[in-house]
């Protein structure tokens, strides 16, 4: 199973690289199969419609494990507290703590069979 990751980002702020380094090394070092995507926002309204909050947004499985309740659409660098205070990107360890939760609660396979029945609206299944 790989756990998908998507960075948003704007052209603006060169954090999102930082955040890249950091989950591919945390990944190779957990032995975590990543499926990164990143994701260019260029005006406001993406980063409304999207509910990107600065550069870099990380989603681990759609998700922002980072997210601060009630920050606005912004399209400015982000900052991150880590536990050696603020970066641009969450630090190693704050990363592999979300990729790990992500690969533990990951939805079980499907079954190809059950998933064809299912017209691709898969059920999961034990079986691998």
């Amino acid at each position: 199973m790989s756990v998908r990751v998507t960075i948003q980002y704007f052209d603006g702020c060169p954090s999102w690289q930082t955040a890249q380094r950091r989950l591919i090394s945390v990944a190779g070092q957990a032995a975590i199969d990543l499926d990164l995507d990143l994701q260019r926002v260029e005006t406001l309204e993406e980063a409304e419609r999207l509910g990107f909050t600065g550069s870099p947004t990380i989603l681990v499985d759609g998700i922002d494990p980072f997210a601060q309740p009630g920050a606005p659409a912004a399209l400015a660098c982000r900052l991150y507290r880590t536990p050696t205070g603020s970066d641009g990107a969450p630090a190693a360890e704050e990363l592999a703590a979300a990729l790990e939760r992500a690969e533990r609660s990951s939805p079980l396979p499907l079954h190809p069979a059950t998933e064809a029945q299912a017209g691709g609206i898969g059920t999961r299944t034990g079986e691998v």
